[in-house]
C-alpha cells in the first residue's frame, strides 16, 4: 500500500456481516412501507398521492445501493428530508449523515469546509480541522443546492469523486474517503449545464438517479393530512394545546397556492399553533397571513355561472373580475389567480383584439 495514502476509516465488514445489515435494512424498510399505508407517513415524508408515491418508491429503490442521487425540486419541497430518508434506509444508516448548503457558505470558506485544512493552511486555521467528506466518511454525504458550488471547486469535487481520497488545505498526504454522496439542487441542473453554472461531467457523476419532488399545489390532495401532521408536531414542540384545524381553517389552507411549498406551510401552522389557545385552529389564526385576504376575497365575490358556460367565458369573467377587485393591478391579480404575469397579459391582449374587455377595459 502506498504510505503517502491513509485511509481515515476502512469499511470492515465482512460478508456474513453485510448480509446481516442487508437483511436488517429490509425489515426495516417493511415497516416504513407499513407506516405509510397505516399513517400516509414515509420516514419524516407526509403523504399519499400519487406523485409522493413515486417518489418513496425510487427512495426503497436506491436506498440500499452506494449510488449518487440527484435530488431536484423547488425550495421547500422537502429535498433534504428525502436525503435523510435514503440514508437511513440504507445499510450506512448507523453512520454519519451530514449535509452541507453549497449557496450558504462565503466561496472562500467552501474549499475548507468540504476538505478541511491543517493548522497555518490559511490566515486564522488556528488548528487542524476536518471537512465534510471526512466527517461523513462510512456515512452520506448531501451536498444542497450544488448549482451554487464555484466552478473551480466542483472541478476538485470532481476528483474527489473519482479516485474517493482527498487532501486537507495545506496537506500533502492523500485520505481515503468512503462516502455516499447526495446532492440536491431547486434549479434545472441540464439548464445550470448549459448556463455554464454547473459542471456537466459533475452531473454526470451525481446524476446516477434523479428524483424530483413535486411542488405542494401539485398534491393538494396531501394537504390535510400534512397540515394535520404538523399541528401535532409542532404543538408538541412548543407545549401548545392545538390538537386540530376546524373544517374552515383547512379550506383556507386549501384555497392557498403554497409558493413557498411544505417550509412556508409549516410556517404558517406553527405560527397559528403558537397563538391557537385551545385545541382547534380556527380560519382567524392565520391572520393577517395573505391566505386570509385570499380567502376573503373569495367569500366577498363569489361569481355563479350556468351549468354548460364555456370554459373559455368562466376564465375571462374570473380574470376580470379579479382585475376590478385588485383595483387594476395585475401583478397582484395574477398572484391571486394562479398564473403568471405574462399569462396574464396574453390573455387581455386576446380579449382586447377580440372586443372581450367590455366597458371598463383594464390599461
Amino acid at each position: 500500500m502506498d504510505p503517502s495514502r491513509t485511509a481515515i476509516t476502512e469499511d470492515t465488514l465482512h460478508a456474513p456481516e453485510l448480509l446481516d445489515a442487508l437483511s436488517e435494512t429490509k425489515r426495516e424498510n417493511e415497516l416504513v412501507r407499513r407506516q405509510l399505508q397505516d399513517h400516509g407517513t414515509f420516514g419524516e415524508l407526509v403523504g399519499r398521492s400519487e406523485s409522493m408515491r413515486e417518489v418513496y418508491a425510487l427512495i426503497e429503490q436506491v436506498a440500499p445501493s452506494t449510488a449518487s442521487v440527484l435530488i431536484t425540486g423547488e425550495s421547500g419541497t422537502g429535498k433534504e428530508l428525502v436525503a435523510r430518508s435514503i440514508h437511513k434506509m440504507s445499510p450506512r444508516k448507523d453512520a454519519p449523515f451530514v449535509a452541507i448548503n453549497c449557496s450558504a457558505i462565503p466561496e472562500t470558506l467552501m474549499e475548507s469546509e468540504l476538505f478541511g485544512h491543517e493548522k497555518g493552511a490559511f490566515t486564522g486555521a488556528a488548528s487542524r480541522r476536518q471537512g465534510c467528506f471526512e466527517l461523513a466518511n462510512t456515512g452520506t454525504l448531501l451536498l444542497d443546492e450544488i448549482a451554487e458550488m464555484p466552478a473551480l471547486l466542483q472541478s476538485k469535487l470532481l476528483r474527489v469523486i473519482e479516485e474517493r481520497s482527498l487532501r486537507r488545505l495545506g496537506s500533502k498526504q492523500e485520505l481515503a474517503v468512503d462516502v455516499r454522496l447526495l446532492a440536491a439542487t431547486n434549479r434545472d441542473p441540464d439548464e445550470a449545464v448549459r448556463a455554464g453554472t454547473l459542471r456537466g461531467d459533475l452531473l454526470y457523476r451525481l446524476n446516477v438517479i434523479r428524483i424530483q419532488l413535486p411542488q405542494l399545489k401539485d398534491r393538494k390532495e396531501d394537504l390535510p393530512l400534512l397540515a394535520q401532521h404538523l399541528v401535532t408536531q409542532l404543538a408538541g414542540k412548543h407545549n401548545r394545546p392545538a390538537r386540530f384545524l376546524s373544517a374552515a381553517a383547512l379550506s383556507v389552507l386549501q384555497f392557498h397556492a403554497w409558493p413557498g411549498n411544505v417550509r412556508e406551510l409549516r410556517n404558517v401552522i406553527e405560527r397559528a399553533v403558537v397563538i391557537c389557545s385551545g385545541e382547534q385552529i380556527e380560519r382567524h389564526h392565520f391572520a393577517p397571513y395573505p391566505i386570509e385576504q385570499r380567502e376573503r376575497l373569495r367569500h366577498e365575490d363569489t361569481i355563479t355561472f350556468p351549468v354548460g358556460t364555456p370554459l373559455e367565458e368562466v376564465e375571462r369573467q374570473m380574470i376580470l373580475r379579479t382585475l376590478t377587485k385588485t383595483n387594476n393591478n395585475k401583478t397582484r391579480a395574477a398572484e391571486l389567480l394562479g398564473i403568471s404575469l405574462k399569462t396574464l397579459h396574453n390573455k387581455l391582449n386576446l380579449y382586447r383584439e377580440r372586443g372581450q374587455l367590455g366597458s371598463s377595459e383594464p390599461s
